[in-house]
């Protein structure tokens, strides 16, 4: 017996799979069982993340207001950079905003570009290897890649740039890395998984392989592209390890330059939760909490948005 996803052949099962499956689909018993299993698990998802949402609302959502954001700074004033915000989210905001789109920047376009050579170009060696990068560099802890940029720096300072210093381009690059095989596996599994019939449609229609792969393999696997990039996309606005010992400060005001300090909500949040001193500052971490989930939210919607732009321009 074979099982087959998404209309490709995976691997034989095993005898005490097949046994297991032919005792459970022979007895009524063993089918509601399974059913009721998978229930209870759905619900089991369902509700954590409901609990997590609306305690995160409830305690976040008396506090989101214009203060919150600003402090006693004018929102215009704020906005445009003429007035600092000191105690307000407004300089976080923007420094997760800054950093986020920095490293997807970065890590989309070469994740891609590696998830497409590891399933359609590279063979033997070389896509063992690039595999095995992949899913090594995956296993790296986000402190070990914080580490790394702390010690790039000191090597740079005392080498070739004596005024290196942590900032925000050294984080982009650090998180680029740790998101990397996150992009590179969900692009080569949504081509793998591709029917090996949509995979011969191309060349039977007289296509070179970039033209199958631009209008048919690339269109047809954009869901897993997407998942990819947006998963990419929420590590990179939720890591505090990295950030925290890469150029992340408590105050810096808005960033600056790419060689500057900056602000970033989750480590707002971990230095309101750990350096509270009231409740109305722990408050504020939750309001803090709850802003990066609306941002996080924000942008899948605008991932989903460049889904739907480069659907159609793969499509004429």
């Amino acid at each position: 017996m074979v099982i087959r996803v998404g209309g490709k052949a995976g691997k034989p099962l095993g005898n005490r799979s097949l046994t297991a499956l032919s005792f459970l689909a022979a007895r009524p018993l063993g089918r509601a069982c399974v059913a009721a299993w998978s229930l209870v698990s759905s619900a089991v998802v369902l509700t954590a993340i409901a609990a997590l949402v609306v305690f995160l609302i409830s305690r976040g959502l008396p506090v989101l207001d214009a203060r919150l954001f600003f402090g006693d700074a004018s929102v215009m004033g704020a906005m445009l950079g003429r007035e600092p915000v000191w105690d307000g989210l407004f300089a976080a905001c923007a420094g997760t905003l800054a950093l986020v789109v920095l490293t997807t920047c970065m890590a989309v376009p070469i994740g891609i570009g590696g998830g497409i050579a590891l399933s359609q170009y590279a063979r033997g060696s070389w896509a063992q290897a690039l595999r095995f990068s992949a899913n090594a560099l995956a296993g790296v802890p986000s402190i070990v890649m914080g580490l790394f940029g702390f010690s790039l720096i000191i090597f740079l300072r005392h080498t070739i740039a004596p005024q290196a210093n942590t900032c925000l381009l050294l984080s982009a690059v650090c998180l680029a890395l740790l998101v990397l095989p996150y992009t590179i596996n969900a692009t080569a599994q949504a081509l793998d998984n591709l029917p090996e019939a949509l995979r011969l449609l191309g060349p039977s229609l007289g296509m070179t392989t970039w033209q199958s792969l631009r209008r048919i393999l690339l269109p047809a696997a954009s869901k897993g592209l997407l998942g990819g990039v947006v998963l990419s996309m929420g590590r990179a606005a939720e890591d505090t390890a990295v950030i925290l010992l890469t150029g992340v400060v408590a105050s810096g005001g808005l960033p600056r330059g790419l060689m500057e300090k900056f602000e970033a909500l989750p480590f707002a949040i971990y230095y309101l939760a750990a350096q509270h001193q009231s409740r109305a500052e722990l408050d504020k971490g939750f309001g803090a909490a709850l802003t990066l989930l609306v941002l996080t939210v924000l942008l899948f919607g605008c991932a989903r948005l460049a889904r739907a732009g480069m659907e159609k321009t793969w499509v004429r």
